[in-house]
């Protein structure tokens, strides 16, 4: 009880920013246990659903099942959210579709956490604060965290992964044993989902060359910098054995076809450079292949998908890192050097796909990992510059931008809030909002509007045909699970692949798919003025004594 009854100075002596950060968590913590619901099973979620049941059969047959290597190409992907998932299912009191969107969304929490201790870390509370609100406000993190399963824990793991990189960098050449042991943890979860966690491996030392005294401006000569570099080297490379050993025991039994031989992680690395589907996607109003977008495709998502402060932000950070007097002095708080680090291990997988040209589809999907190192490169700097203001007895003008900056993510808020649960459908003000990028840019490519659709239908039919016994089938422009899963308990649906004998369409707005199929819509899902989906009664072409009924 004595506790309790000093909770009031414990929280007096608090700081506030942390105080703020701390009751941001629970708000968005009780929002995602409140609304994990009412996402749709995306278009992946069954499939590597599955491949991690085909992991689990590998192991159990002691590893004769090889049944996992010819599931598509997933045999390149670690399995280890998935395995998490298997191994809940049984255990929650959740189907599993919903099981996994509430983990998902708790990890991609996490991430949110893991932005906001590494935002403190390099420019103090204020930081912190400001990058875990950056990180909720924005469609393109918060409104994917409840079903990009691939995604978002991935960003998670590297967010987590930096943050302790971060700190071992401050100790170098034998950092602490502990922040190793947890930087091997989360490289790990990254590896056992992407292999693109190995440049999580390369930052590590390419970190420790930076501080060695290789690098380091001095008169010694060459041999006698060169054996130093070697003794300053050779400690921090024992030190991160321990972690590197983690981290790939947890990739290799997340990811059987790892293990398989020594070059395949390597080989599973380059082929991601190779991987071209027959998908389409949107740039700027124009169709491109998959294999064939331009090199601005991902910046150019990049600058309409995110909020335009954070944006802003990330312009100033690197400005700061540039010109480290920009702010001065109250950057004299900022960690330059950390900052430098961050900048490069978030710009630099962007500068890869641009010179590479790589290929690229759904927007930003595939790059959602740099979304919390920008975010906490942004908070960073923002806060610099309020912090300089004030210090420069120009107190009113830093109210002034702070009360821009406030409403800023005031308008992102609102905005999230009006497009739930589409969240993840936000764009910026540059291309006019959701409503500008329709037909522009890629939009519901998830179709997570289906369950909204399938609800809307089976109002259509409870106000317009309650003769018992009737049977109706339905075409969707999308994966059928999600139109499974939403029309599960509704008996009068059936889905076809027969699509010029189907009586009723769903179909997502996207790539303008809702216009394969005539029909008359008799509704529409639709946020901020913009339709992403609309049901279409085909009844009067497929069943003509229907129209006939109709007409008389």
């Amino acid at each position: 009880m004595s506790r309790f009854r000093n909770l009031p100075a414990r929280l007096a002596q608090t700081d506030p920013f942390d105080l703020a950060a701390a009751i941001l968590f629970v708000a968005v913590a009780a929002f995602i246990i409140f609304t994990f619901r009412d996402y749709a099973v995306s278009n992946d979620e069954e499939i590597q659903h599955q491949y991690a049941q085909l992991i689990v059969r590998y192991y159990a047959s002691g590893m004769t099942d090889q049944a996992v290597f010819h599931l598509y190409n997933l045999y390149l992907y670690g399995g280890l959210f998935d395995l998490m998932a298997v191994g809940l299912q049984h255990l929650l009191p959740f189907d599993v579709w919903n099981m996994r969107h509430l983990l998902c969304a708790f990890i991609g929490l996490g991430g949110i956490a893991a932005a906001w201790a590494t935002a403190r870390m390099i420019g103090g509370t204020a930081a912190g604060f400001l990058a875990a609100v950056l990180l909720v406000i924005c469609g393109s993190y918060y409104g994917t965290i409840f079903n990009h399963t691939k995604d978002i824990p991935f960003a998670a793991a590297v967010m987590g992964s930096i943050y302790f990189l971060l700190r071992t960098s401050r100790e170098l050449p034998r950092p602490r044993w502990s922040d190793v042991i947890f930087l091997g943890l989360c490289t790990g979860g990254a590896l056992g989902i992407r292999v693109t966690g190995f440049l999580l491996i390369c930052y590590a030392g390419l970190m420790v060359l930076v501080q060695s005294p290789l690098t380091q401006p001095g008169h010694a000569n060459w041999r006698a910098r060169l054996a130093a570099t070697v003794r300053y080297v050779w400690p921090a490379a024992l030190r991160f054995l321990p972690g590197l050993a983690i981290a790939y025991a947890i990739m290799l039994a997340a990811w059987p076809w790892a293990a398989l031989e020594p070059l395949n992680p390597l080989r599973g690395f380059v082929s991601f450079a190779d991987f071209n589907y027959d998908i389409s996607t949107l740039l700027a109003g124009h169709v491109y292949s998959m294999g064939d977008v331009p090199r601005w495709y991902i910046p150019e998502y990049f600058a309409v998908k995110l909020p335009i402060l954070m944006l802003f932000g990330v312009a100033l950070a690197v400005l700061l890192a540039v010109r480290p007097t920009i702010f001065a002095p109250a950057n004299a708080t900022v960690s330059r050097r950390q900052l430098v680090y961050l900048g490069f291990a978030a710009l630099f997988p962007l500068a890869c796909q641009v010179i590479a040209a790589g290929p690229a589809f759904t927007g930003l999907r595939h790059f959602t990992f740099l979304i919390p190192l920008l975010a906490v490169m942004a908070a960073v700097s923002l806060t610099a510059m309020i912090s300089a203001l004030a210090h420069r007895q120009l107190r009113l003008m830093a109210g002034a931008v702070s009360a821009v900056f406030a409403a800023a993510m005031l308008f992102n808020a609102i905005t999230l809030v009006r497009l739930h649960p589409y969240e993840y459908l936000a764009f910026n003000e540059f291309v006019g909002g959701l409503p500008g990028a329709m037909g522009r840019y890629d939009t519901d490519y998830w179709a997570n509007m289906m369950p909204e659709g399938v609800h809307d239908l089976e109002s259509y039919l409870d106000k317009t045909d309650r003769r018992p016994g009737q049977h109706y089938t339905v075409a969707i422009c999308s994966e059928s699970k999600g139109f499974e899963e939403a029309a599960r308990k509704d008996p009068r649906f059936t889905l076809t692949d027969d699509w010029n004998r189907a009586d009723f369409f769903i179909s997502t707005t996207h790539m303008h798919c809702d216009k394969d199929l005539q029909g008359q819509v008799i509704a529409d899902v639709s946020r901020l003025g913009a339709t992403i989906g609309v049901v279409k009664d085909r009844r009067a072409i497929t069943r003509p004594e229907f129209a006939r009924a109709k007409r008389q």
